[in-house]
């Protein structure tokens, strides 16, 4: 950050909060495509308000209201008469007492005014023949006052009709004869996305099954919609496999370098090949054939400071996991030792070399194998240090955290070692944070190899989910990975060695740095 403008959430933030959920037995569902309408209808089901920051809501007819989540006074807990104990203050939005402001206001024509003013699909460059042409009330025509003045203007010019159709009918007059046909079709099909929902997710949460027309016509197997469903899946599985697109999102990098994305293109080339059936035969195919047969993913990544659009063909599986194309619905049934083998083979690791790992921490350690041998440019020490005294910091934040944990994650270690030494050097390692950072410059080919490394996990994440999670899934919101410590690591690395030792009070941490060490060095 050069302090402008602006908000970045961290790559692995969705996965992060995605197993806060599921750590805190929070219920959710994750959507086939966009959430709105689903929301909305589960919400009027419910009787509840809608809590989001998306303003859409304002559109829909919720007999709960939106609440956005920018409103609510966090810090201010209140106590509350009765039996319900405390609240947080907030606001709530309602589509009727809006429309009541405007007079005559129908709430049916809230879809239309968002269409109108352009949402997140329709832009206004269509409609702007419109508004330069109608007379809207208190003499907002369109060129004159502000962008709130023409808002209040279309409410009061929408408030003479008496539903959608006749509305629709009026805008029209003011286009050419030869637009009208389009723009009404773009029009009325805009409206539908402010229609409920015919998707039932108060079925999904009591019986854990989640039905979507649009999935069944896109004959998405049973498995990964229920797995989507449940957040086992990631959105960019279904966008790969449905849309054949997917959007890489830009990090904190080195805008100079090419994306941190390409480190972990071997790992997206091997997802696209088992969603879309590729097989050995296909490759081995004549190049003249391959162009025709090899299915492509159009993927949206950085190149410089803009966005590029890339096709990248998929890739077959490596050698020996299947002779031929395998279907997506077969790959629940195939042996956990074969799912294994093919995340394995993919990020250039073997099984043997991370048996001495705790099970939690196998896959990035993996992946950071594969970080170290596909990056460019290479890792260098320092950095890799950093990264796996981070990996220990958080392993000692969660045994400190819940002890209870502590025992079974680490049999591999002798019993005799003291649960007080954890303890000790945890309080140390706090001391140690508070401390004034002597080199607070910013390091940014640093912050590129990192970010590439957070590439890496969340590619070996996403193939290890789609092939049913041979290997444990690390805990990601249990400090697995945290950005400012990694760099202040980094930087005091390179002036005092001695950092290294940070963990030494804690013989069971010390041994887990020297075996994360050994073992991505061998």
């Amino acid at each position: 950050s050069r302090g402008a403008g602006g908000c970045l959430a961290p790559l692995l933030t969705r996965e992060a909060f995605v197993q806060a959920l599921g750590r805190l037995g929070v219920p959710f569902v994750q959507c086939f495509a966009e959430a709105d309408r689903e929301i909305a209808a589960l919400a009027n089901s419910w009787g509840c308000p809608v809590l989001s920051l998306d303003s859409d809501f304002c559109v829909f007819d919720l007999a709960g209201g939106y609440c956005p989540l920018s409103h609510f006074q966090w810090e201010s807990v209140r106590a509350a008469d009765g039996p319900q104990g405390c609240y947080v203050p907030a606001r709530c939005f309602s589509a009727e007492r809006f429309c009541r402001h405007f007079g005559r206001l129908n709430k049916s024509l809230l879809p239309l005014f968002a269409v109108l003013n352009g949402n997140d699909y329709v832009g206004l460059a269509a409609l702007e023949a419109f508004f330069s042409k109608v007379r809207l009330p208190r003499g907002c025509a369109a060129g004159k006052g502000g962008r709130h003045l023409r808002l209040q203007g279309l409410l009061n010019w929408l408030a003479q009709f008496a539903e959608p159709t006749e509305a629709v009918e009026n805008v029209l007059k003011y286009l050419k004869k030869h637009q009208r046909e389009e723009i009404r079709e773009l029009l009325c099909t805009s409206m539908e996305d402010y229609a409920p929902s015919d998707v039932n997710l108060e079925d999904f949460f009591q019986n854990g099954r989640y039905e979507c027309e649009a999935a069944r016509k896109a004959d998405v197997p049973q498995w990964v919609l229920d797995a989507l469903a449940k957040g086992k899946l990631a959105p960019f599985i279904i966008n790969a496999l449905i849309l054949r697109s997917t959007i890489l999102r830009v990090q904190v990098e080195n805008m100079q370098r090419p994306s941190a994305h390409c480190a972990s293109l071997p790992i997206r080339q091997v997802i696209y090949g088992l969603l879309l059936g590729v097989s050995q035969n296909t490759e081995a195919a004549s190049p003249s054939k391959q162009t025709h047969e090899l299915p492509v993913v159009c993927e949206f990544d950085r190149c410089q400071k803009t966005i590029k659009k890339t096709f990248v063909q998929a890739a077959s599986p490596p050698t020996d996991f299947c002779d031929d194309r395998f279907p997506l619905d077969k790959l629940m049934e195939m042996s956990t030792s074969c799912r294994q083998m093919l995340l394995l083979e993919t990020l250039g690791v073997k099984m043997s070399f991370l048996e001495s790992i705790p099970s939690h921490l196998q896959l990035p350690v993996a992946v950071t194998c594969y970080w170290i041998r596909c990056s460019e440019p290479k890792v260098k020490l320092h950095q890799l240090k950093a990264l796996l005294l981070t990996i220990v910091s958080g392993e000692l934040h969660r045994i400190n955290d819940d002890p209870g944990i502590a025992n079974p994650q680490y049999n591999i270690f002798p019993t005799v070692l003291r649960a007080e030494d954890d303890s000790i050097a945890y309080n140390e390692f706090l001391k140690w944070k508070e401390k004034k950072l002597q080199n607070n410059d910013f390091d940014l080919d640093a912050a590129h190899s990192f970010c590439q490394w957070q590439c890496c996990l969340q590619m070996g994440l996403y193939l290890n989910q789609l092939l049913c999670t041979p290997l444990s899934e690390p805990d990601l919101s249990s400090r697995l990975y945290t950005g400012t410590l990694v760099h202040r690591l980094y930087q005091e690395l390179k002036s005092t060695p001695s950092v290294e030792n940070l963990f030494i009070l804690s013989q069971k941490m010390t041994q887990l740095y020297l075996l994360l060490l050994n073992t991505v060095e061998a």
